[in-house]
């Protein structure tokens, strides 16, 4: 019984469900534009305000005619509609403005069945047309009708001096409806002032047309959105024209009212498609008979305030009820929240003024408190060692601690709001004057300063200058304060002296590396040197002592080759050695040249081949200490020769490679140097950088202290290790020269 029960219920809520859905509408709207067509979307926005929760679903295709009308197009369309709807069953189909209203007449028979028709838009009917297509009792409609007769009355009484009236109407589909009421309009005018009628142009035409004033002339906009070449133009386009104009421009519906018409007697285009909306509901409920065809007769006299007031023009002598737009606002309506608010708020000020008497009277009894505070404050202040003083933000002294007066060697000043400047006027304390003179004008930021003290030394002050706020009585100033650094900066001094003797002795770690290199370079000249001797002397006992010059000046020049090959080797080394005094600007690849030639024949003779590669375009060019860093490069190559003679000595390879490369990363020049021999322990690789980490037993890991000191102390750089496939990665990163 409880299982029939669960069925029954089942089946209920299923038929209720089905219910629902059949009570639901579907309509189908084809726009003949694109979404984005301020128009159409108007007319669009206006049904789907009346058809919200109505139980009315709709579905919208959008035909893009303004870009595309070629007939192979709509075949297109049509093939593709026919697909899309072959399974979709509607209860009216809405077709917006004329293109998708003759495309819905044109292939109904073979896209729709029995479905009434509805069209919005469309400024002429013909019945005949609905005959054509056998749908005379399916087709209903609301006509679109423009005010242009009555714009025109409009134009020549606001300006009765009226000389030359332009009319913009392009040679659009849309355009050619309007066209035989316009032609009427202008032959009903019998010549009371010139009329240009204009419907082929561009829009940048339009705008130099209109672009300086002319007296007595003015401009009816219908449309214009197809140009002469077939350009379309956007809704923000044609506003910026219209806005740009240096004469009237009266429009015909409300598309353009904020975006720089004047104004004029309008379609109010959202409340056509309110008014099409509220025929499809009908139709949809039987409320309306059809077939019908309806005309749009609901228009409102709307005008710009900013346009009237630049043209002069005055629409109450049109005698009818208009609204203006961009109108000024009086004070009332300015601040109508403040208005109101303040007297919402009436019955609680009366509270508020007898909260403020209440607080009057306690701030009364804390003055004698504050008093007392800022009494403390200034002993405290006065116990303070370092010399602080305040200035407004004329620079005038407001107050200082007695420690300032004594730093400064002139009595506490007893009158307030003088400038430093009249102190030293009165009392001269050379050199302090000229030491602090930014501070007397209140310019000096963080800086210090050295003076000498009565014992001959000196003592280094800190100037920390901070800006303060008052904020009960609003002032400005600055709050100075002197901290002795004397120490301090003695103790940076004393470390910056042990950083440069440790690079050194770092330095010095490498020279038996360098004198081991000196030392190939040196044997092979030498060989040469004896050799040539020996055969001069074997010349001598073997020839004439009558020889030659020329024989004579050759050997001599063979041997000053050799010494200068040598003289040249000792050069670089001392150059080397010496410690660099100041920042040069140099070029990367230059000091990795000079470095390797350094090391070149101890290389060659321990099997390992160094290949450097420099990136195309890079720049080499940096500002920095190319000792320290040719010391810092000497340093990691030397360390990954060891690493690889231990890999060579074990076995695990038969050549050694140490690859440099160099390259630009954004503003900076990153240099890589990679080797194969075997990479890191990682028990050492986080301690590679440590102080004091020397051991050379491992390969790497000798001096590297010392050279990150010199890439990130010295050369604001940075330097990283990894391990690689094989070996390992040494990373430096130096800034460009800027």
């Amino acid at each position: 019984m409880k299982f029939k029960v669960f069925l029954f219920l089942i089946s209920l809520t299923l038929l209720n469900i089905t219910l629902f859905a059949n009570n639901n509408k579907n309509i189908l709207i084809i726009n003949s534009y694109h979404r984005g067509f301020q128009w159409s979307d108007n007319v669009l926005n206006g049904i789907e305000s009346v058809l919200d929760d109505k139980k009315v679903n709709s579905t919208v295709l959008y035909m893009d005619s303004k870009r595309i009308t070629s007939s192979k197009y709509y075949k297109k369309l049509k093939d593709l509609y026919k697909l899309q709807l072959s399974k979709n069953k509607y209860d009216l189909i809405i077709a917006i403005d004329k293109f998708s209203y003759e495309f819905i007449l044109q292939n109904y028979n073979e896209l729709f069945t029995q479905e009434p028709v509805y069209f919005i838009g469309l400024e002429q009917f013909s019945q005949d047309e609905v005959k054509k297509y056998n749908l005379e009792k399916k087709v209903s409609g609301l006509l679109e009708k423009r005010a242009i007769s009555d714009n025109i009355e409009i134009l020549y009484k606001l300006m009765p001096n009226l000389k030359k009236l332009y009319i913009i109407n392009d040679k659009s589909e849309n355009g050619d409806d309007s066209d035989p009421f316009i032609q009427n309009e202008i032959y009903n005018l019998n010549d009371k002032f010139e009329v240009q009628y204009i419907r082929s142009s561009t829009l940048n035409d339009l705008k130099k047309r209109f672009s300086a004033y002319t007296p007595n002339e003015a401009v009816l906009f219908i449309r214009f959105y197809n140009d002469k070449k077939g350009r379309l133009y956007t809704y923000n386009e044609i506003s910026q024209m219209i806005d740009s104009s240096k004469i009237p421009i009266f429009s015909t519906d409300t598309l353009f009212i904020k975006k720089g018409s004047t104004g004029g007697k309008l379609v109010l285009v959202k409340e056509l498609g309110i008014k099409a909306g509220k025929d499809v509901l009908g139709i949809l409920n039987n409320t309306i008979t059809t077939p019908f065809i309806h005309t749009a007769d609901k228009f409102e006299y709307i005008f710009d305030f900013e346009k009237i007031k630049k043209f002069n023009l005055h629409p109450n002598i049109l005698k009818v009820d208009y609204t203006y737009i961009n109108y000024p606002k009086d004070f009332l309506d300015k601040h109508r929240q403040f208005v109101d608010f303040v007297f919402i708020m009436s019955p609680f000020l009366l509270f508020l003024i007898l909260g403020l008497i209440h607080n009057l009277y306690l701030r009364i009894k804390n003055t004698k408190l504050l008093k007392q505070r800022m009494e403390f404050d200034k002993v405290l202040l006065d116990a303070i060692k370092a010399p602080i003083v305040w200035q407004d933000e004329k620079g005038k002294v407001v107050d200082s601690n007695s420690r300032f007066c004594d730093f400064m060697n002139f009595p506490s000043p007893k009158e307030k709001g003088k400038k430093l400047k009249d102190y030293f006027q009165e009392h001269t304390t050379e050199p302090i004057y000229k030491i602090l003179e930014p501070l007397i004008n209140n310019t000096i930021e963080g800086n210090h300063v050295v003076i000498m003290g009565e014992d001959n030394k000196e003592y280094t002050y800190l100037i920390d200058q901070t800006n303060y706020t008052e904020n009960i009585f609003k002032t400005k100033g600055t709050v100075t304060v002197f901290t002795d650094i004397t120490n301090e900066k003695q103790a940076i001094k004393e470390k910056r002296k042990h950083q440069e003797f440790a690079i050194q002795q770092s330095k010095l770690a490498e020279i038996g590396e360098v004198f081991s290199s000196i030392a190939h370079q040196w044997k092979t000249p030498l060989i040469e040197i004896a050799t040539i001797a020996q055969e001069r002397l074997y010349y001598d006992n073997n020839n004439d002592e009558d020889a030659s010059d020329e024989i004579n000046n050759n050997y001599a020049s063979d041997i000053m080759v050799q010494v200068k090959y040598m003289t040249d080797t000792i050069n670089s080394f001392q150059k080397f050695i010496m410690p660099s005094t100041q920042k040069i600007v140099f070029d990367i690849n230059e000091s990795v040249e000079e470095m390797l030639e350094i090391i070149r024949h101890n290389m060659k003779y321990n099997y390992v081949n160094v290949k450097i590669n420099v990136e195309p375009e890079t720049n080499l060019i940096i500002f920095g200490y190319k000792n320290e860093l040719m010391q810092t490069l000497l340093n990691i190559v030397n360390n990954a020769k060891d690493s690889i003679i231990k890999q060579k000595s074990n076995g695990k390879i038969t050549q050694g490679e140490i690859f440099i490369n160099i390259k630009n990363i954004h503003n900076n020049i990153q240099i890589d140097i990679v080797d194969n021999g075997g990479g890191i322990p990682l028990k050492y690789i986080n301690q590679l950088f440590e102080p004091y980490f020397t051991t050379k037993k491992d390969g790497h890991g000798i001096g590297l202290y010392m050279a990150k000191l010199i890439i990130e102390d010295k050369m604001n750089g940075k330097i990283t290790v990894e391990n690689v496939s094989g070996g390992a990665k040494f990373s430096i990163i130096l800034e460009l020269k800027k």
